[in-house]
């Protein structure tokens, strides 16, 4: 008997072919044939080598992603673990400011910058990179030389914005300083320290149109008067942003953020709720309406509040007040009134020092009440015709007397 034998170049395997003859062989002797086909494992016998030695790259500052592609070459079967590569940086990364992957389709390294690159600090950096396979290589096989490269990086300079400090900044002002008084004065620095670049400032978002900033010095001063009960304010305090702008072709800015926090300052008077009230004109309970009253102030420039009535006319009185609480009075009418509309002089006064007071008026409606349903219809309209009477009475008296 005798071998034949073939290999094919598509996959790792052999095909023999197995041939056997009786008769010693001879041409008069019957043939059988069969076929063994045998596969071979890949095993890790070659290192993965870099194409160069030595790779260069290009970054701005600032700026992250992939930079540069590192290409290998390995002489196992592809897409085992004897062919794929591993990357890793031995060198030259101690802020972990790389990262290296391995691209699955091409088997090159892909390193990447992921911490943004600060060209002050260092326009240059030299990186050492080894490359691996996933299987580890077969017993007397080593990696060589041409297992490592080095990558050398550029870092471009770019013309990047000031920087406040600090950011945000905080600042404590009374409400109601006088305008023009200084809030703060604004520190801001051009990173680009080898440009000598200089700043100027100005007013990016001042929602209630309240500040002011020097261009040249920073300072932060006031156009308008600071309320903290402003619907600007959130919390007591009142949020502004500011630019700075650096002389670089073509500029570059930075935002501050400064949040002022506004005292309070006894400003507001109270205001007193509700301001009508409705009474039947023959009714039993005389305890008209409970009062209540607000301030858009803190304390301790808010309640207690005192209330009071204003001096009443004539010699007979036909209300008082009555405090029941902190923030609450009642008006109790002292004996039944015709139907007509009154008003109820009435102040009321804070616990601020100085104390500020509201003096207002408590519209009392006395009305005819019939059947559970109240008739308010004619107040006005009998206030209406006395002032009609009186009007033609004067105009009669005018006439009389020329």
């Amino acid at each position: 008997p005798f071998l034949l034998f073939f290999q094919t170049m598509e996959s790792p395997k052999y095909e023999l072919v197995i041939e056997a003859k009786d008769m010693g062989g001879l041409d008069v002797g019957l043939t059988g044939t069969a076929t063994a086909t045998i596969l071979i494992d890949d095993k890790n016998d070659h290192p993965p080598e870099f194409t160069k030695k030595e790779f260069q790259a290009t970054v701005k500052e600032g700026v992250t992603g992939v930079i540069v592609n590192l290409t290998v070459g390995d002489r196992d079967d592809p897409a085992t673990g004897a062919w794929r590569a591993v990357y890793t940086i031995i060198n030259g990364n101690p802020g972990q400011s790389f990262e290296i992957h391995t691209n699955p389709q091409t088997n090159e390294g892909m390193l990447s910058v992921v911490k943004p690159l600060d060209y002050e600090i260092s326009a240059f950096h030299t990186l050492l990179i080894k490359v691996e396979n996933e299987d580890p290589l077969i017993p007397d096989i080593a990696y060589g030389p041409s297992s490592t490269a080095t990558v050398q990086i550029t870092v471009e300079d770019v013309n990047e914005g000031p920087v406040f400090h600090p950011n945000p900044m905080a600042v404590t002002k009374p409400e109601n300083i006088p305008i023009g008084s200084v809030v703060l004065t604004v520190n801001a620095t051009d990173p680009d320290t080898l440009q000598h670049q200089t700043i100027r400032y100005s007013v990016y978002k001042d929602p209630a149109n309240w500040l002011e900033i020097n261009p040249t010095n920073g300072t932060i001063g006031t156009t308008a008067i600071l309320d903290r009960e402003s619907p600007y304010v959130q919390n007591n305090i009142y949020t502004a942003l500011f630019l700075a702008i650096d002389s670089g072709n073509p500029p570059a800015t930075g935002t501050g953020t400064l949040h002022i926090t506004l005292e309070d300052v006894n400003d507001n008077v109270p205001s007193l709720y509700p301001t009508l009230a409705k009474v039947c004109d023959d009714a039993k309970d005389l305890r008209v309406v409970v009062l209540g009253a607000s301030d858009k102030d803190l304390h301790p420039n808010t309640d207690p509040f005192k209330f009071e009535l204003s001096k009443q006319s004539g010699p007979e009185k036909l209300w008082r007040i009555t405090k029941l609480n902190n923030t609450h009075a009642q008006v109790i009418l002292l004996q039944n009134l015709k139907k007509a509309n009154y008003n109820i002089p009435i102040s009321v006064t804070d616990s601020g020092k100085p104390p500020l007071t509201n003096n207002t008026e408590l519209k009392l409606q006395v009305c005819s009440c019939k059947k559970s349903k109240m008739d308010c219809s004619a107040t006005d309209a009998l206030h209406i015709s006395m002032t009609l009477v009186l009007l033609s009475l004067f105009s009669l008296f005018c006439k009389s007397f020329p």
